[in-house]
């Protein structure tokens, strides 16, 4: 891959889950299983709701993706989207389309667009919550006051790493994650454009900063946090806060998520309840806005956003995308070859882009050959663990 290429398509093949051994077949084979039965033990549902729990049980054993409903409001969309695919195997299907369909489904099971009791329930909400709440949040909350004492430039690039490494916090992920697997986690950054970023906001004109969020709870906060330090230090006049429209992904941020990050600032004591606070009242004056825009759902790359998505883009002097979801949907979640240049990939997007990600998924562009040498060399996995990360962009 030598050129850009611009409006063209990529040239790269689609990540399957029909490849033995591959990261996406222990999603449908191992996650998905063990996440329906997480979801039947998290509220009280009704019989109707555990039958159809059960039948989409059967549907990801069986690996069969059937078609929703035809009387399902996005009916008309999922068939266009998945024409061709839809009756055959999860796994034969793109790796991110197939993903996001299954997570469509298991909102249909939950009854979360029905006209009965759950309708508008997120069936992920105890988890989050259960995540929000716990003491955890109340020590890296703690830990602010300290990083508020910090040069300026110590500070910035902590809040900064925090909200990288709050990536972590994945409940989807931490399904199959073994102690082990937390225990060998190593603070890598594989891509490191700090600097970048940091160029792109400062010695200028501050203005909109968009963050395309993705987790709820500890991974939300810090992202909060970095937005109210991006207002607070003159590097933000407006900061755009990017989140789904309704649950998807376990635990991907919904407005509803923000409002409880909010609060949870808010109440807390120290220099997170003043972050908390500072953030309260940018949310009324407009200068934290949140946007929870239909595409933020779709089954597709960043590549085929609508014209107003794009446009909302290009306005920024900023986009800060979060988390391995958004990374896989900007470079299409394809087999590139690891070395083929961010920029290149990226070359659709309407404006000066940084992506903050752990590597959970086999999704990768832009890696330095030594980098890339040396970590292969190594023998352990390293792409799908969530054990590295990169600060990666192009102004």
């Amino acid at each position: 891959m030598s050129h850009a290429y611009g409006d063209t398509e990529p040239q790269a093949p689609p990540i399957l889950g029909n490849v033995p051994g591959s990261y996406a077949l222990t999603v449908f084979r191992d996650r998905h299983p063990v996440l329906i039965e997480q979801v039947r033990q998290a509220l009280p549902w009704t019989p109707d709701r555990h039958g159809a729990l059960d039948r989409l049980l059967d549907e990801v054993v069986c690996d069969v993706m059937k078609p929703l409903d035809p009387s399902e409001h996005d009916h008309a969309a999922w068939a266009e989207w998945g024409r061709g695919r839809l009756g055959g195997r999860y796994v034969d299907a793109p790796f991110l389309w197939a993903e996001s369909y299954f997570y469509r489904k298991l909102l249909d099971a939950t009854g979360y667009f029905g006209d009965g009791p759950w309708r508008g329930v997120d069936p992920f909400g105890p988890m989050k919550q259960a995540e929000l709440a716990g003491s955890v949040v109340d020590g890296e909350l703690a830990a602010l006051d300290e990083t508020a004492a910090l040069p300026a430039a110590e500070r910035a690039a902590a809040l900064l790493l925090g909200s990288l490494w709050g990536n972590r916090a994945d409940l989807s992920f931490a399904v199959t994650l073994t102690d082990d697997d937390h225990d060998e986690r190593a603070d890598g950054l594989v891509v490191d454009d700090t600097e970048l970023l940091w160029s792109l906001l400062r010695g200028r004109p501050p203005g909109t900063v968009v963050i395309v969020a993705d987790n709820a709870g500890r991974e939300l906060l810090p992202d909060l946090l970095l937005a109210d330090h991006l207002l607070a230090e003159g590097l933000a006049e407006r900061a755009v806060l990017h989140v789904k429209p309704q649950p998807y992904f376990v635990s991907d941020a919904t407005p509803a998520d923000v409002a409880a990050g909010l609060r949870r600032l808010a109440d807390a004591p120290g220099e997170a309840g003043k972050a908390g606070g500072r953030l309260w009242a940018a949310t009324g004056s407009g200068r934290l806005a949140l946007r929870a825009h239909p595409f933020a759902c779709a089954p597709l790359p960043y590549r085929d956003m609508p014209d107003d998505l794009r446009a909302e883009f290009a306005a920024a002097s900023l986009t800060i995308t979060k988390g391995d979801l958004n990374y896989r949907r900007l470079v299409g979640d394809l087999m590139w070859p690891a070395l083929t240049p961010f920029a290149e990939v990226t070359g659709y997007f309407p404006g000066p882009l940084v992506a903050l990600r752990t590597l959970k998924s086999d999704a990768l562009v832009g890696v330095p050959e030594p980098v890339l040498a040396a970590l292969d060399a190594a023998g352990r996995p390293w792409r799908t663990t969530g054990t590295h990360a990169m600060i990666q962009g192009r102004p």
